[in-house]
């Protein structure tokens, strides 16, 4: 194909293809199930490049995965835990934007399915494969050999795994594709990797050849399948639909989490370990004497120096364990304990106010100094006043009933709150202990 007719290419290390390219025509193939269908032929820009950020090489990912019907995944040498995990969580993004559109759709209720998977196939391209058991197929049969040796191997990558991590992966690739596949293709041969190579295809290894052409007869003729959304086969109308529509959700970005590094994401777990382990620390030392199980009242000098010990013993754990990353998110972090902890002494200066024995007595005050400067008034009455002044005797009378009555009310108040007052008998032997503390034996 001449220049035009084909998507364009050239060896290098710096990249060629950029974004999402679809060949200009379609063409007209005999799918899986015997009917017509138009084939659209995409090409993508390879991923991981440096100059492509994450949230880019998300939505290209996703993007692709939403169009195609037959994903391929083109990897180097083997299939990595690497490129499953990058497929696992790309095609979480384009999962993400079907759904979303589903919730936008009046129609897509009655025929969604929630067991249904989103995606139809990806295949595994591995290049550059070196171990087949039979590195120079002459018939047929060795080439049948070579393909079940293929089957073997991807069945081995996606088997069920016992680490979580593996197993999670794992699971998330096999909850959205219908089909995993792969196909190795032995290495082109070293005139083809050549930065001067011009595409002529009798450089190329003769067994690449052979396994190239058996490749492209099973992709577009036995395992062509138009593409599907909820069960049903779209239309060329309705698939540029879905093109505009994905399109414009992948550009907003508002139905997606923010795609981040393994750096990034890394650095953010350790910093929000390095947080829980710091303010629990914290309360841990800070629980022994002014939590919820303390039972003695600590003075506020001596709380706020064990306020300082304890922070001060959470931020240095905190600067041990989060030095992983750029420094803004540390730093982020770091205010984060600051005011968790600033909220915790809050609470823990409110728990110790509770146990102060000099607390609460300001209720008890009024009444018994009504009480006691009654009785000093009556007596002083008494003792200046004649007998016969009627004035004096009213008087004296009056403050005898303020003060008895005032008797009477703490004696109800007494047989009401009796465990109250027992407490509160307690915190005065705690207060005269604050007060007058008893002198050392000599």
């Amino acid at each position: 194909l001449t220049e035009g007719e084909r998507f364009d290419w050239r060896g290098g290390s710096e990249r060629h293809t950029t974004g999402i390219w679809m060949y200009s025509e379609h063409f007209i193939r005999r799918g899986a199930n015997g009917e017509q269908v138009a084939l659209f032929v995409v090409d993508t820009q390879g991923l991981f490049d440096n100059e492509t950020t994450m949230g880019l090489t998300a939505a290209i990912f996703g993007m692709s995965t939403l169009l195609s019907s037959y994903s391929i995944y083109n990897v180097s040498k083997l299939i990595g835990e690497d490129a499953l995990q990058h497929l696992a969580l790309f095609s979480e993004y384009g999962r993400m934007a079907l759904n979303a559109e589903d919730d936008d759709s009046a129609s897509s209720s009655s025929s969604s399915s929630s067991a249904e998977k989103p995606f139809q196939k990806v295949e595994f391209l591995v290049r550059d494969w070196q171990n087949f058991d039979n590195d120079d197929p002459q018939t047929d049969e060795d080439f049948e050999e070579m393909e079940r040796e293929m089957d073997e191997y991807v069945k081995g990558v996606i088997k069920e795994r016992d680490a979580k991590d593996l197993a999670e992966t794992r699971q998330q690739i096999a909850t959205c594709f219908e089909k995993v596949d792969c196909y190795l293709l032995t290495h082109p041969g070293f005139e083809v990797t050549k930065k001067k190579y011009d595409g002529d295809p009798k450089l190329i290894e003769p067994t690449f050849v052979a396994l190239l052409d058996r490749y492209c007869k099973k992709v577009f003729n036995s395992e062509l399948e138009p593409k599907r959304i909820h069960g049903r086969y779209l239309t060329s109308q309705e698939l540029a639909e879905y093109v505009k529509a994905y399109a414009k959700m992948f550009k907003t970005g508002s139905e997606f989490p923010q795609a981040t590094t393994m750096l990034a994401a890394t650095a953010e777990a350790n910093n929000t370990n390095a947080k829980s382990l710091a303010v629990a620390k914290y309360k841990s030392e800070m629980d022994r004497w002014a939590g919820p199980s303390a039972l003695s009242y600590t003075p506020p000098e001596e709380f706020e120096k064990h306020h300082v010990a304890c922070a001060s013993a959470a931020l240095e754990l905190f600067d041990g364990m989060a030095n992983f990353g750029s420094k803004g998110p540390i730093d982020e972090a770091r205010a984060d304990v600051e005011a968790q902890i600033g909220n915790a002494k809050d609470v823990y200066f409110t728990l110790n106010e509770g146990r102060n024995p000099l607390a609460g007595w300001e209720t008890y005050y009024l009444p018994v100094l009504i009480a006691l400067g009654s009785w000093v008034l009556r007596t002083i009455t008494d003792l200046t006043c004649s007998g016969w002044s009627e004035t004096c005797k009213a008087g004296s009378d009056a403050l005898g009933q303020i003060y008895g009555i005032v008797l009477i009310f703490m004696l109800i108040v007494g047989a009401t709150k009796a465990k109250q007052i027992g407490e509160k008998l307690g915190q005065i032997k705690s207060a005269m202990q604050l007060v007058m503390p008893h002198e050392k034996a000599s």
